[in-house]
């Protein structure tokens, strides 16, 4: 039961983790996730939890690392595959020595087959956080090859060199002929056991589908159950890598998707999406999981009276420098040695190689394997006198993954910043591809009961994406969203103001001054909750105007629903509606657009906005002036005006889904993300999103 609530609370704290990173974009989801288990572990009902490091293997980096493998582009890997193999492998080794015997050196209570394995644990680079460099740092795409392909092969030289290690550090014998020959012969076997299963494993699907015994569940649960046979099979009957094995296996199995037919489409979709869900899932909770770990690991040598905090602090930061500056040479080295594609000639090291070099450096983060080859670490030797200094290496170990972490969150965006979001062209397109999916989305949705509603808020998309497309190039994006906000300001000003005269000047029919109110207040409600989303550039007080908005907005409607409870009680007087309430808010709808568009005209006058741009929003206004006029018997076609209002919601939350989607598949960046979300909430209540 233990088991199944930290599952349950894993899972919880990966799914707030994604929330909470919408509202802090400069921070990367991975830091985010390992702040918030460190938080949710000093929780008293957050159950505790030991990672047992091969169990962690299975279920977490095998299947990770399979899709990273299976995902790569194979064209760019082929191409870089020396210079990722030299990091995997020769950088991972250097590592190895330098930190090992430098941290003997300047702290000679740390044996040095000890210090050695240290060096070996911190050689493996992250797959995940590699994986999601690119959404906030420009990183080419021969970069990003060299990185992922590193970190796909590393793993298994880091964890050879760290069990030689241990076991020297335990029988005090190491024999470098039979480590050397353990180690090729544990790489190479890993790597030729999970091509001849990635091939076989080819063979069974194609046939399967050609026989037609294929269904979804089966090719489902076939695809999900591969990565963890196979890691198993390696270790445990080959006695070779299973991260060699699982990374091979997920270069070659294609996951054939040809054929025709629902079927085949309904398996390809249903895997593509189980596959996403899981390996965000995994991905979160890795970094959930070492967030929940590292303060226990910290803790002991922390607190331990016999060991000095500052000399603690001083080997993390002495080691971190050793790993990095380390690397950056390497790297270095790696392409001075390294000739052109196109000339086939060595080339000098300019700034911009330099430049180069240092995001691969910052690129190349610890993370969860490092630790959990850490906690391998035997507590006793062989004979039976504890492990020297094991809660002091996990201690530094786990300081360098944190330095790493943040080096990499941090500098990277500044040695390589994404400049996707610089240029007004890109964004629109951006938009319009958002707009697009968006449509596509609600044309699946079509039924004989919704199909005239869908249609009218497909028909707003079309018209948005047409007036996007003219636009290519020609408007200041951040311009003339600041303009539909003020626009959005004086039409709340206005509908404040009606609602004011309505409550201080009661008009003869007690009817219609229920009516004014009501519309008022409902048209008042959708323009501050717009605002509310969208006008997030308040210098102060932005949360607590907020809150205050939102409280305002829950008593003007209890208010409101007060008033009819008492007026149906006492039928005081005659029940509202919802035709005439519909048409009250429609026609006040259009005093609004008038009021702004009088407005726009007098702004046009004026040199506080663009004229270009009060003009595009004036013909934005007209439109949506005109659209509501074209239908004068708003109150009779109330029923289907609302069954289109309540698609259009919808398609906001597919809108603002669509975006997301495209944050985690890395398509834009978290800035670009903002941008239209924002947008999303302005056209909620933008005149020209009437229907």
């Amino acid at each position: 039961m233990a088991v199944l609530e930290l599952i349950l609370c894993v899972v919880a704290a990966v799914v707030l983790s994604s929330f909470i990173s919408r509202f802090i974009p400069k921070v990367s989801t991975p830091l985010v996730q390992i702040v918030l288990g460190i938080i949710v572990a000093e929780l008293p009902f957050f159950p505790s939890t030991d990672l047992d490091p091969e169990l962690f293997m299975v279920l977490f980096i095998a299947p990770l690392l399979y899709l990273e493998a299976h995902e790569i582009d194979k064209s760019g890997l082929l191409k870089t595959l020396n210079l990722s193999l030299s990091l995997a492998i020769g950088l991972a080794i250097a590592t190895m020595i330098a930190v090992g015997f430098i941290l003997h050196a300047i702290w000679p209570v740390v044996p040095l087959a000890a210090a050695l394995a240290l060096g070996a644990a911190l050689g493996p680079t992250d797959a995940v956080a590699v994986s999601s460099l690119g959404k906030e740092a420009s990183l080419t795409q021969r970069q990003l090859s060299v990185l992922k392909g590193e970190s796909l092969f590393n793993d298994a030289s880091g964890i050879v060199g760290f069990q030689f290690a241990i076991a020297a550090a335990i029988t005090g014998q190491f024999e470098v002929g039979e480590a050397a020959g353990d180690f090729v012969a544990s790489f190479i076997g890993g790597a030729v056991l999970g091509i001849v299963i990635g091939l076989i494993a080819n063979w069974v699907f194609e046939s399967i589908r050609s026989l037609g015994w294929e269904t979804t569940t089966s090719r489902i649960l076939m695809e999900l159950f591969l990565p963890f046979l196979l890691y198993l099979a390696a270790e445990d009957i080959g006695h070779v890598s299973g991260i060699l094995a699982v990374v091979a296996s997920g270069l070659f199995i294609q996951f054939d998707r040809t054929g025709v037919g629902p079927n085949v489409a309904r398996t390809n979709i249903v895997s593509t999406s189980v596959w996403g869900v899981l390996s965000f899932t995994l991905n979160g909770a890795v970094f959930i999981l070492l967030g929940m770990l590292l303060p226990d690991a910290m803790r002991t040598s922390w607190d331990d009276p016999g060991v000095s905090n500052p000399l603690l602090i001083g080997v993390i930061l002495l080691v971190s420098f050793v790993v990095v500056a380390l690397r950056f040479l390497w790297v270095c080295g790696m392409l001075r040695i390294a000739r052109d594609q196109s000339t086939h000639k060595r080339r000098k090291m300019t700034p911009e190689r330099l430049r180069s070099a240092a995001v691969m450096t910052f690129g190349g983060a610890k993370g969860t394997i490092t630790l959990s080859l850490m906690f391998t670490v035997p507590y006793t030797v062989s004979g039976g006198s504890p492990f020297p200094m094991r809660d002091e290496l996990i201690f530094v170990a786990s300081g360098v993954i944190i330095v790493t972490l943040l080096l990499a969150n941090f500098l990277l965006p500044l040695i390589a910043p994404n400049r996707r979001h610089d240029t007004s062209e890109e964004m629109t397109e951006v938009t319009i591809d958002v707009l697009r999916r968006t449509v596509e989305e609600l044309t699946g949705r079509v039924t004989p009961e919704n199909r005239r509603a869908i249609m009218m808020v497909i028909d707003s998309y079309t018209k948005r994406i047409t007036r996007l497309k003219q636009r290519t190039g020609e408007i200041d994006p951040q311009a003339y969203a600041q303009l539909q906000i003020d626009a959005l300001g004086w039409e709340k000003d206005y509908v404040k103001q009606r609602l004011a005269d309505a409550k201080q000047h009661p008009a003869p029919n007690k009817s219609q001054q229920e009516l004014e109110i009501e519309a008022c207040e409902r048209l008042l409600d959708q323009i501050m909750n717009s605002l509310r989303h969208i006008d997030t550039d308040r210098k102060t007080g932005n949360v607590a105007w907020q809150i205050k908005g939102r409280f305002r907005a829950l008593q003007r409607r209890t208010v409101t629903l007060a008033r009819r409870l008492s007026s149906r009680i006492r039928r005081t007087t005659p029940l509202m509606s919802d035709d005439e309430i519909f048409a009250s808010t429609r026609k006040l709808q259009l005093d609004a657009i008038e009021h702004v568009i009088d407005r726009l005209y007098e702004e046009m006058r004026r040199s506080r906005y663009n004229t270009e741009h009060c003009s595009a929003l004036l013909l934005d206004y007209r439109r949506g002036e005109a659209a509501l006029r074209a239908r004068p018997n708003m109150g009779g076609s109330a029923q289907t005006i609302v069954q289109a209002e309540d698609v259009k919601r919808e398609s906001y939350g597919i809108e603002l889904g669509v975006i997301q989607d495209m944050v985690e598949s890395g398509d834009i960046t978290r800035a670009q993300a903002k941008a239209l979300r924002r947008n999303v909430y302005v056209m909620s209540v933008d005149a020209d999103s009437s229907l």
